[in-house]
């Protein structure tokens, strides 16, 4: 009788237990490193992180960023090393890397966005707190170099990333748009090619895919090719984009992306703009031919021409979301929202 009391009392004092730590034990569950995180939707009067994590920046490009992003209905925290210089760099390495650790740690900062591309963030990597990063997530937005730490803070800390503006960007309408809409209204949009355009859509092979998207710039996704900084591309929609490029070039990138695995193991193709290439002084193939004689053996969609990269009109493009695209309109379509 003894016993079965002791055992009746141990088993009541265990259900009480695991009532009691069930949340926490949900907790754990949810920040498993196998789920990503969607970091916490903007608000207006939300305060924005501002960072140079790459290349210089001047008083005046600060100035100026600051009234585009006051302009979102957002505050403004400037990084401790933003005006700072060190050679062609907007401080040195550990500063910089500082700034982006500080500004996950700073609960008052809800996002932070970057000034400019140029080069750097690939030389921030190891720097990087990215146990920090996950405990705190938050939107954090570029392009060009700040591919880098797009792709490598969704590789590591499995956090929803964004290639879109960076401060100093046009803050046109077009531009504006998308970027409230998906990170302060939480909407899945369907990311259409503006018309008329000075780019086309031009499909490479038909057809639709579904997949994470993920990308960058290709110069910089190239150079990142046998790091830890990169995420799994099985099954993802790749998207590329590059500026000042001859075709040679384009197709060397790709080719390193081939040799690497990536290219066989995607499930669409979307190159953004390539802003200022040329076909070289050299004979040449165009890049449409570069393009086709890469994607086509792949039998996956494909198209060029999303508005995706150095130019004034541009998406913002999460990294890691769920998307649906179609090469022959050459839409992007979101199944899920990218914030929380």
């Amino acid at each position: 009788m003894k016993m079965k009391r002791r055992q009746f009392i141990t088993t009541c004092g265990l259900a009480t237990l695991a009532t009691q730590i069930s949340p926490l034990a949900a907790q754990e569950q949810q920040l498993s490193p196998n789920i990503i995180l969607k970091p916490p939707r903007l608000q207006v009067g939300d305060t924005v992180g501002l960072i140079a994590p790459a290349g210089i920046v001047d008083l005046e490009d600060i100035a100026t960023a600051k009234q585009s992003i006051t302009k979102l209905g957002l505050k403004v925290k400037l990084g401790a090393h933003i005006a700072d210089r060190y050679g062609y760099l907007a401080g040195k390495d550990a500063d910089r890397a500082q700034d982006i650790n500080s500004m996950f740690s700073d609960r008052s900062v809800k996002a932070i966005m970057t000034m400019r591309g140029g080069w750097g963030c690939n030389r921030l990597l190891p720097l990087l707190n990215y146990t920090l990063i996950r405990s705190h997530p938050k939107i954090i937005i570029g392009y060009s170099d700040v591919t880098a730490l797009v792709l490598a803070i969704y590789a590591r800390s499995r956090v929803m990333t964004f290639h879109g503006p960076n401060a100093i960007s046009t803050w046109n309408t077009f531009t504006t748009d998308y970027l409230k809409r998906i990170l302060f209204h939480g909407e899945a949009v369907t990311m259409a090619t503006f018309q008329p355009s000075d780019v086309q859509v031009q499909t490479i092979a038909p057809g639709k895919a579904k997949g994470k998207l993920m990308g960058g710039n290709l110069s910089v996704l190239s150079a990142m090719v046998g790091s830890p900084y990169l995420p799994s591309w099985y099954k993802s929609i790749l998207f590329i984009e590059d500026v000042n490029e001859d075709v040679y070039r384009i197709d060397r990138m790709l080719t390193q992306l081939k040799n690497a695995g990536i290219l066989n193991q995607i499930a669409g193709f979307i190159f953004g703009q390539c802003t200022d290439c040329s076909l070289g002084d050299e004979p040449s193939f165009t890049l449409m031919q570069v393009l086709q004689d890469h994607i086509l053996p792949l039998s996956i969609p494909g198209w060029y021409g999303s508005m995706i990269g150095h130019i004034q009109n541009k998406f913002t493009v999460p990294v890691g979301v769920e998307v649906e695209i179609d090469a022959d309109t050459g839409t992007i379509k979101l199944l899920e929202a990218a914030v929380s």
